[in-house]
């Protein structure tokens, strides 16, 4: 609808300018914005403001010459002038109507892309493989997840790409461990945190232990078979644990999405080689560096990208180059989004521009940073076991489905155990995820078992609730959503309220995929489902006297189903037709 008005006014504004009212060569961003207050319509444009000073009149003259201008179309009502000159457009309820039919219709619910459909890579998760996940690594899985997520249903093409740390100098502690007592460590695998902190425990205490240690990272490096097994083993045992955690989330990340550190480490010398042939390293203390005239320090010199230390070794930086040249050149990717910690930014920011400079990347590609916030506790610090140490995430799913099975066992007493435990498992781990994603990307948030595990406010399982009053709607009408007869009528006030909503879906997923802000698909579900609150009270289903006015309240409460069943999914939480 947005993009229908958009073009009626260009229509004007062409009509205008060939009429001399405005002048040539005018090529305005014309806005169109959902309006706040639904008595002054349902979309609002400021273009008659932007364009009074060039026309030289005063914005509500230029404003009644553009509504003179403006083309007739069925889908719009009327047009009014607000303050200073705002258009206010009023969409016509049939045209309404008819826009949530083929939604009803559509597998797709109406949606898809507004752009160009893309190949998209997108970094996430990302855990390293010498420690089992924790908290910190929530974010980057879940966000990266829900995007990837919403990419996909609007049709673009998305490679997940899981790049994890598995290479580097404490894998050597951590193989020594392994070589000196192979029998012992692999029981103590099934605990990489215990595993690691053994292995440490050695270093720090023997010399002799530290020394080979450090000699089979230089093995490991040359490709030294017998280490090169040592360290699959211990891989393959890490990312068992990663999976385990993945398919608890619900999150769509398997071992074919893995690509770490270790998958660039031959490539890494040709990095710096290409660098240097391009004529854009320095030698800096024996290092060898890039220097960015754009990125300076507090004295106003300019910042180093690092790529190889003195010593030989090489660094994150020259990681990440490698990796963007693969998802430009072998993976072909039109657009990279990077779910790492915001407090990365400075990093990306650079490293993106030596990958443009070097032509690591094609010129089309965009590369893009989707930093985010920290998880902190009730204090809001950095959120921690109670005696300071990392809390593993899979010690907070499990006090997340505790917590859930003890509400919803006190709320349906009668419930089978299975039964129980299947919706508490749904709204525990949904609402964990729901409490992150519902906050913006960029911001810190504090975590809260008892906010995020109420029935009331912006949550998961005020949600996952009202998706089971519509399913409750159908099970006692003893039909399925998909098999109401009849049209939508839109006529009580709170019809055409969830009308209006109901035809935003497709807009708000595409800010999502745009932008990488699950957070705004939250917000909008959450509206959705108030206003399906509102229409379901003030408006009898069931209990309709006519039935032309029953089948289309059945049809708007059956895709307002379907929106908000789609749109959890989306999110990557598990829809219930019962609480």
């Amino acid at each position: 609808m947005k993009d229908s008005i958009r073009h009626l006014i260009q229509q004007a504004l062409d009509r205008l300018t060939a009429e001399g009212v405005l002048p040539e060569g005018l090529t305005p961003a014309i806005q169109v914005e959902n309006t706040k207050d639904k008595s002054h319509g349902d979309f609002a444009s400021n273009i008659a403001m932007m364009l009074a000073k060039p026309a030289g009149m005063k914005p509500r003259e230029l404003a009644e010459k553009v509504i003179a201008a403006l083309p007739a179309d069925a889908a719009v009502s009327k047009v009014e002038i607000a303050g200073p000159g705002f258009l206010n457009f009023f969409q016509n309820s049939d045209a309404l109507a008819g826009r949530l039919e083929a939604a009803l219709a559509d597998t797709q619910i109406g949606v898809c892309k507004s752009g160009t459909v893309q190949r998209v890579v997108v970094d996430l998760s990302s855990p390293n493989l010498a420690k089992e996940m924790h908290v910190g690594h929530l974010r980057s899985t879940i966000i990266g997840d829900a995007v990837a997520r919403v990419l996909e249903f609007l049709g673009d093409e998305v490679i997940r790409q899981n790049h994890v740390g598995d290479w580097g100098t404490q894998f050597g502690m951590l193989l020594a461990y392994l070589e000196e007592n192979p029998t012992a460590a692999e029981s103590e695998l099934a605990d990489l945190e215990q595993f690691y902190r053994a292995a440490k425990q050695r270093f720090d205490d023997s010399a002799e232990f530290a020394d080979r240690a450090r000699a089979l990272v230089v093995k490991l490096q040359a490709g030294d078979a017998e280490c090169l097994n040592l360290w699959q083993r211990f891989n393959d045992v890490s990312l068992s644990h990663c999976q385990k955690v993945y398919d608890r989330l619900g999150v769509k990340l398997s071992p074919a999405d893995v690509r770490g550190e270790s998958a660039y480490n031959t490539d890494l010398p040709q990095i710096v080689a290409e660098l240097k042939a391009k004529g854009l390293l320095s030698e800096s203390d024996g290092a060898q560096c890039v220097f960015l005239d754009e990125f300076k320090n507090a004295e106003g010199n300019p910042l180093p990208v690092i790529v190889q230390k003195a010593g030989g070794g090489y660094l994150y930086a020259t990681t990440d180059l490698a990796a963007m040249r693969y998802r430009s050149q072998v993976l072909h990717a039109d657009r990279a989004l990077y779910f790492v910690d915001q407090r990365q930014a400075l990093h990306f920011q650079m490293a993106f521009e030596v990958a443009r400079r070097a032509g690591f990347v094609h010129p089309g590609m965009d590369l893009e940073h989707m930093g985010f916030g920290t998880m902190n506790g009730a204090d809001g610090r950095p959120f921690k076991t109670r005696d300071g140490g990392t809390v593993k995430l899979v010690d907070l799913l499990d006090e997340a489905e505790q917590r859930a099975y003890t509400l919803v066992k006190s709320k349906n007493p009668d419930l089978g155990e299975a039964e129980l435990r299947r919706i508490a498992r749904a709204v525990g781990i949904g609402a964990v995820k729901y409490a992150d994603l519902s906050k913006h990307r960029t911001s810190d948030y504090r975590f809260n078992f008892e906010l995020m595990l109420s029935f009331e406010g912006n949550t998961a399982p005020y949600l996952l609730y009202a998706y089971t009053r519509v399913a409750s709607v159908f099970r006692k009408l003893g039909k399925g959503i998909d098999e109401i007869a009849g049209h939508i009528q839109l006529e009580a006030e709170q019809e055409l309220a969830l009308a209006a909503k109901l035809a935003q879906f497709g807009e708000v997923l595409n800010s999502v995929g745009e932008k990488g802000e699950p957070h705004l698909l939250c917000t909008y579900l959450y509206d959705l489902a108030g206003l399906f609150s509102s229409f379901y009270e003030n408006c009898p289903i069931l209990s309709a006297d006519d039935q032309a006015v029953q089948q289309s309240r059945l049809r708007l409460a059956a895709l307002t189903g379907r929106t908000l069943k789609r749109g959890l999914e989306l999110l990557g939480l598990e829809t219930l037709e019962r609480m």
